[in-house]
């Protein structure tokens, strides 16, 4: 089983590249998690369903409190590092960004289930921000989600790793040289 040490989050705003780094790192070898919010949306779109961001945010939020506890108990199945696009800290950034309060529930999950201390953080990018069916937030969401995101991260303990802005293999390699 593998131990919270081996669980390497990736965070930021959204449209930093993230997703973009965590297929190309799975392409090596790697284990992932992909981000909660995007699988809600898209299973929340095709079954006519309101826990969506732009429908019914709370709700939203405890979709992907479950989806994300979900995918640290397989995680720990795993005997090598897995790579989480997102994590349980992102749900308190979400809510903070919306003025919604964080459940207690939500804060315990937050403190219990705890992943590697160097959290890799991609920074705002508004070069590469491109808004879609399942990404809609402006550009200004989208830094502030950055900043909520850096600040709910380092409230919880862990130390923020910024990604260079630079190619998604370049990225892929200072990934990887940050896990040896």
């Amino acid at each position: 089983m593998s131990s919270p040490e081996c669980f390497v989050v990736i965070t930021g705003g959204p449209g930093a590249g993230k997703t973009a780094l965590v297929d190309r790192l799975a392409a090596t070898g790697l284990a992932r998690s992909p981000e909660a919010g995007r699988g809600v949306i898209t299973d929340q779109l095709a079954i006519g369903g309101r826990a969506l961001p732009w429908a019914d945010r709370v709700l939203f939020a405890e979709l992907m409190l479950s989806w994300d506890l979900r995918s640290y108990h397989q995680a720990r199945r795993q005997s090598s590092p897995v790579i989480f696009d997102r994590a349980l800290p992102d749900i308190v950034g979400y809510l903070r960004l919306n003025d919604l309060p964080v459940p207690e529930h939500v804060h315990t999950a937050a403190q219990r289930f705890r992943y590697r201390n160097r959290v890799l953080l991609a920074p705002f990018w508004p070069e590469i921000y491109r808004q879609d069916g399942e990404r809609k937030q402006s550009l200004y969401e989208a830094e502030r989600t950055y900043e909520h995101m850096a600040a709910a991260y380092t409230d919880y303990g862990y130390e923020l790793v910024h990604l260079p802005r630079t190619t998604v293999e370049q990225r892929a390699r200072f990934v990887l040289d940050e896990l040896t």
